[in-house]
């Protein structure tokens, strides 16, 4: 796969959060300042971002988002890593003059990705490989179809290969929380995720805040 080549002065305040855990395991958090509730999303302090209550219509929304959580949890390490890989490839081709050196290093990175992560990622189901596609769009700022076409042919074959049971997904998928509510629900599950220490955070390759993300479906929920 493409991607496998890869404060504030406090002025005194007391600050108390406690985390609420319900039995489907979808956390819920509160902040809380001098006994008062602030009616915010969230607050992003020293990279640390508090959560209130996941809610549900229906108990099939609920189960959609636990099987969305389980699949988006499974591909976003492969996504981190397809970031880490191409910042280090990035910089490392910066220092090397030689196009015949440049080819060499790139094929002897190529070959340690595929016999570490091959096998792992042709288990993929189709929607775990589309999920991973929106993610690797998140984590690098460019999706996995440019990704293949800057990275010629060698890297191409590796991918229809290695995906060889997911022929049907969009490699072109962006990653857009504000237009495709599936998205929005991602980078719910990802926000969760890093503050219970179940995934290693990393900052996508664009903004995103997550405050006036919930507040715009929010807004959009209401409008239903």
């Amino acid at each position: 796969m493409v991607l496998s080549f890869i404060g504030a002065d406090a002025n005194a305040q007391t600050i108390d959060t406690y985390q609420e855990k319900k039995n489907d395991s979808v956390e819920s958090f509160y902040y809380i300042i001098e006994g008062d509730s602030i009616p915010r999303e969230f607050i992003d302090l020293e990279e640390v971002v508090l959560l209130n209550k996941m809610e549900f219509t229906s108990k099939e929304d609920r189960r959609r988002y636990l099987i969305l959580r389980r699949k988006t949890r499974k591909v976003y390490p492969y996504a981190k890593l397809a970031s880490e890989r191409l910042t280090t490839m990035t910089e490392r081709l910066k220092t090397i003059e030689s196009k015949k050196d440049r080819k060499r290093y790139t094929k002897r990175v190529q070959k340690y990705i595929e016999e570490e992560f091959s096998e792992k990622l042709k288990k993929l189901t189709r929607t775990e490989g589309q999920i991973l596609v929106k993610l690797i769009h998140r984590q690098t700022g460019r999706t996995a179809f440019d990704l293949v076409k800057e990275l010629r042919t060698g890297w191409r074959a590796f991918w229809y290969n290695t995906t060889a049971n997911m022929f049907d997904i969009t490699i072109k998928e962006e990653y857009r929380p504000f237009e495709v509510k599936e998205d929005y629900l991602i980078e719910d599950i990802l926000e969760r995720s890093f503050q219970v220490n179940i995934l290693e955070r990393q900052k996508p390759a664009f903004k995103i805040d997550y405050l006036d993300l919930t507040s715009y479906w929010n807004k959009m929920a209401t409008k239903k």
